[in-house]
């Protein structure tokens, strides 16, 4: 796959390109930006075009280096992801294993740590040695939408990628000319930060149906419906839709800015399109302030799940709240 094949990132493509170009790779690449702005895609695309042998600064997709990375069997590339929740030192340790035989090419191997932020204290460390002396010719690709949480000196010893958010319109675009339906596309646009996240997050069954589950929810609040409290736990914990749970407050804190989009004519940034008519219907019943609160209102509740709170009682707190 081509550099051209990735939307946007320009900025990104231009330093990798220019490091290829060059015979200037560095040992060591920090891919840094929101999730799902792009950054495994263009890191397995660089690994190509390092491994390539039919093209000087991108990947030709056609000779057999090329072939071995987008079939997933390159021998000299390794890819690590969090083993549950965070990035082992045995993880690194078996990386360490791999890297002390050399290359089967004249290419050096090259490895991508998905989600880098989540070493541990312990892989953290064993990987900024490996950083300093890999046994033999390397490339790190750490990949990271956080990349505070990663050491100083592991930062310090890798050159900085930086990627932003894909442009919302070129993402509805594209989106739309794979036949995605414009609410649902317009819904995944505001929740990522570039194709991948839309595209897996439409993947998914339970996406369209919390989707639909916000809507009732959100539409009884507004008509302060006693029974809701009551049902909405046994409802999404019954369907399964209860561990995406910090999905449905983000849909709720994107219907509640749909309101003030509303009551300040911004119509073109509606997320909730197939809605209009409700919504110019109610947007009226509070006011800008309220809608705001209630914005406020679902980002706590998501914060109160980052710590570990109890996810049904996060959901009921947060409908009773908009009901008072």
């Amino acid at each position: 796959m081509p550099f051209h094949d990735i939307l946007g990132q320009e900025a990104a493509k231009r330093l990798l390109q220019t490091a290829l170009r060059k015979d200037a790779v560095s040992h060591a690449y920090l891919f840094t930006g929101p999730a799902g702005s792009g950054q495994l895609k263009t890191a397995l695309m660089f690994a190509q075009a390092i491994f390539c042998t039919g093209s000087g600064d991108d990947a030709c997709g056609e000779c057999l280096e090329c072939r071995k990375v987008q079939h997933g069997n390159h021998p000299d590339l390794t890819v690590l992801k969090p083993d549950g929740a965070s990035i082992k030192i045995d993880q690194i340790r078996e990386l360490q294993r791999l890297f002390s035989y050399r290359s089967e090419g004249i290419h050096p191997k090259v490895y991508i740590i998905e989600g880098a932020d989540t070493m541990t204290v312990q892989a953290a460390n064993s990987l900024l040695k490996f950083l300093e002396e890999p046994p033999a010719p390397a490339v790190g690709i750490l990949i990271s939408d956080n990349d505070t949480a990663l050491l100083p000196t592991i930062r310090s010893r890798t050159q900085r990628i930086p990627f932003g958010p894909l442009n919302p319109e070129l993402m509805l675009q594209t989106l739309s000319e794979e036949g995605i339906p414009a609410p649902l596309a317009k819904t995944a646009v505001a929740l990522s930060s570039g194709l991948d996240g839309c595209r897996e997050l439409l993947e998914q069954n339970w996406f369209a149906e919390m989707r639909n589950l916000v809507l009732q929810l959100a539409k009884e609040s507004l008509g302060k419906n006693s029974a809701t409290v009551a049902t909405a736990g046994q409802k999404l914990f019954k369907s399964g839709l209860g561990e995406h749970i910090a999905v449905l407050f983000d849909m709720f804190h994107l219907w509640f800015r749909d309101m003030l989009n509303f009551l300040y004519r911004r119509h073109e940034s509606i997320v909730f399109i197939d809605q209009l008519d409700f919504i110019s219907r109610h947007a009226r019943q509070r006011n800008d302030e309220q809608w705001v609160a209630y914005m406020e209102f679902a980002a706590e509740s998501k914060r109160k799940l980052r710590s570990n709170a109890n996810a049904q009682l996060c959901l009921e707190q947060f409908l009773i709240r908009l009901e008072s």
